[in-house]
Order: C-alpha cells, then sequence, then structure tokens
C-alpha cells in the first residue's frame, strides 16, 4: 500500500508542473493553424493568405471600438515556446485583430501582450503618420491576454523558518 502511494506522487506532481508549464492557446485552437510562413511574407501580401489561420504575439498598441466589433492594433513580436511574446523590440511589423463585439480598452489596454490565433481575413491600407502601411487582418478565434510578468528571478522558492530561504 505504501509503495503504491510512493508511486503515485511523484506522477501527481509531474503532471501538475507539465500542466503549469502548458502554452497559453489551447491545444485545439494551435491545430486548426494553417499558415507556417514568416510574418514579414504574411505582412507584405495578406490577401495570398486569406482564409489561412495563424498564430501571432504582440504587443497591443491601440484598441478602437467600434459598435458591434472591437480593433486592436498589435506591433507583432516572436513567441517563446510557451507561445507567449516575447517583449523585445525584435518586431516584424504590425497587425489588426478585428474581433466581433466589444473588447473593452481597461481589460485590453495598449502595452498589453497577446497570443492570438486566427483567420487572415486579407489586407488593409492605411498610414502610421503619413507613411503607408499594410496591415494583415486577422479575425480571432481565441486570443490570449498574458499578465505582466513581475520578474526573471528563479520561479521556485524554499524557506525555513522565518526571514530564511535558500
Amino acid at each position: 500500500m505504501r509503495k503504491n502511494v510512493m508511486w503515485k506522487l511523484p506522477m501527481v506532481i509531474l503532471m501538475g508542473w507539465v500542466v503549469g508549464c502548458a502554452g497559453g492557446i489551447s491545444e485545439q485552437a494551435r491545430s486548426k493553424v494553417t499558415y507556417s510562413g514568416a510574418f514579414q511574407a504574411l505582412q507584405q501580401a495578406p490577401d495570398k493568405a486569406a482564409g489561412e489561420i495563424v498564430m501571432l504575439g504582440g504587443k497591443i498598441i491601440d484598441v478602437q471600438p467600434m459598435g458591434d466589433q472591437t480593433e486592436l492594433t498589435v506591433l507583432q513580436l516572436p513567441l517563446n515556446a510557451s507561445d507567449r511574446p516575447t517583449d523585445s523590440d525584435q518586431s516584424e511589423g504590425r497587425y489588426i485583430v478585428r474581433s466581433e463585439g466589444f473588447l473593452d480598452p481597461a481589460i485590453y489596454p495598449a502595452g498589453t501582450l497577446i497570443t492570438v490565433v486566427g483567420q487572415v481575413q486579407g489586407g488593409e491600407e492605411r498610414t502610421i503618420g503619413k507613411m503607408p502601411y499594410r496591415y494583415p487582418v486577422i479575425v480571432p478565434q481565441e486570443i490570449k491576454k498574458w499578465p505582466p510578468q513581475t520578474d526573471s528571478g528563479p520561479r521556485f522558492h524554499f524557506g525555513i523558518g522565518v526571514g530564511t530561504t535558500f
């Protein structure tokens, strides 16, 4: 009996660790992704990728509620192994997420990191300042809003007694 319990404990810990380290996007959404090209190719010719399902990460630049839909303007950022955008200056451009319904700007403020799985609707010509810019437009199937990272220190904490840690 005791031997059986000792075998199950490491399995429970392992399962908890695996679930805790799982990516932010569901397997169901991830399995629908059909586009595997670079973001730069998508940005240059979004109409060629219309209908494809993409997974993109980035940082929200602007939120515009528009009646029955909301547009997020997003600065593309590469994704890490957990599908979280890396908060860096390694962007290949911008894209628009056009969501049905209302996404509250207080919940999705500028600066928020997101990962989105959605269908490419095509492209839209707009400007950045006075410069013309071609935005890929994505209709989301799933959006993962990432919490801010508090620090980059170790993720494990062991303590003994009052005020003593290792």
